[in-house]
């Protein structure tokens, strides 16, 4: 296993085509269920100069104005006049209504074990979670940087009227016996206002000032002398955004999870109901990771999770430590099949996913397009909770 090596991850700003997309599948999603609990919704978007393609499929006892939600996210966004514009980009639509039957009239927290074990999976997928001690975050430090400085480049246009909605950062960071030991490098690409945009050195000083340096504030590990900074590196980035280059729901998988440090399924996570086992699995399974680390049984910890369609329990569970574990991973694998319940409505029930849509105010899915789907502690996750780790340890 190799022990130094250096590891890149990257994140994007919320005016990133493929996450405007994102925030666009997830707020339709958050707009059913929190108006109908029981909704069953797949929204994908794509979206290239002026124009946006929505293609959705749904069960609901509601009725929705998808377009005018797609605007809305967009405004939201930042994209207000320009080439793509919130008012003026044209929408077309895919939609297809199924009977008001494909609903699931079913509460999860009604149900005893036989009704738990009565509900499938309807999709199969593999689902990877990871978790391990090198944030507090119990996530790769890569990711979490990335995310970090994505953060501050979309705060930084509060300040900086020439910097447009769409950005990207890279974070690579150089490990010495697999633990992060410096900063090897941090590249900043950020839309600029042609008609206002600054000179090279004046969009170097300023993301520097207002998003570099607060990014690593108090960091244990942070840039140093060596550390290469890179502004705009590919030439000036005029506009950026739709008119710049396409986006597509579901295409920054990575970004949502662990940064590539870790694996993940190829399933994409937004614009998809609480029902859809490729979106809550990857949710489950890094819940089970989180705790085998905080229980102390291993320093990094990924958990697989196989379900196929027609079945309710995971057809495989295996736990990888990477050498780390503390006990055997076969052990780990047992104690997590005793801990949790990895069926599909068990998962539903103890995230409470049909009710917090309605709870959380702006949205809940809506949230979680941007800046990782896990990992976060912005927002109260219910997969982030170290609430079995103590079970977990004491076998």
């Amino acid at each position: 296993m190799m022990q130094d090596f250096v590891f890149t991850s990257e994140s994007v700003t919320a005016g990133h085509p493929d996450k405007l997309c994102d925030r666009i599948s997830d707020a339709i999603v958050d707009r059913f269920v929190a108006l109908d609990p029981m909704a069953r919704v797949e929204a994908e978007c794509a979206v290239a100069t002026g124009t946006l393609f929505l293609a959705a499929r749904f069960a609901a006892a509601v009725g929705l104005d998808l377009p005018s939600i797609a605007r809305e996210v967009i405004a939201a966004t930042g994209y207000v006049g320009g080439a793509f514009d919130a008012a003026s980009c044209s929408i077309l639509t895919s939609l297809a209504e199924t009977t008001t039957a494909a609903r699931v009239e079913i509460d999860e927290h009604a149900l005893d074990d036989a009704g738990i074990e009565a509900i499938p999976a309807t999709h199969q997928v593999t689902a990877f979670g990871f978790a391990c001690r090198q944030t507090e975050e119990l996530m790769p430090l890569p990711i979490v940087l990335a995310h970090r400085l994505a953060r501050g480049l979309e705060r930084a246009r509060a300040e900086l009227p020439w910097l447009m909605p769409d950005g990207k950062v890279q974070v690579a960071v150089e490990y010495r016996a697999r633990r992060p030991a410096r900063i090897h490098a941090v590249a900043l690409t950020a839309a600029l206002d042609p008609d206002r945009r600054p000179t090279p050195a004046v969009l170097e000083e300023a993301l520097r000032a207002r998003v570099i340096e607060p990014c690593f504030e108090g960091a244990e590990v942070r840039p140093d002398a060596r550390t290469r900074v890179l502004i705009n590196p590919g030439g000036a980035f005029l506009v950026g955004g739709p008119a710049r280059h396409a986006g597509l729901t579901g295409r920054k998988t990575a970004i949502d999870t662990y940064g590539e440090y870790a694996r993940h399924s190829g399933a994409a996570l937004s614009g998809k109901d609480p029902a859809r086992i490729d979106r809550i699995g990857a949710y489950a399974a890094r819940w089970a990771a989180k705790n085998v680390v905080a229980a102390g049984l291993a320093e990094s910890c990924e958990v697989q999770l196989s379900w196929t369609i027609g079945l309710a329990r995971p057809v495989s569970l295996v736990v990888e430590t990477f050498g780390t574990g503390t006990i055997a991973e076969e052990t780990i694998a047992k104690r997590l099949e005793q801990v949790f319940d990895f069926r599909p409505a068990a998962i539903v029930r103890a995230f409470d996913l049909r009710r917090l849509p309605a709870r959380a105010q702006g949205g809940f899915f809506a949230k979680l397009a941007s800046y990782g789907q896990v990992g976060r502690h912005d927002l109260e996750l219910p997969w982030e909770r170290l609430d079995r780790a103590e079970a977990l340890a004491a076998g």
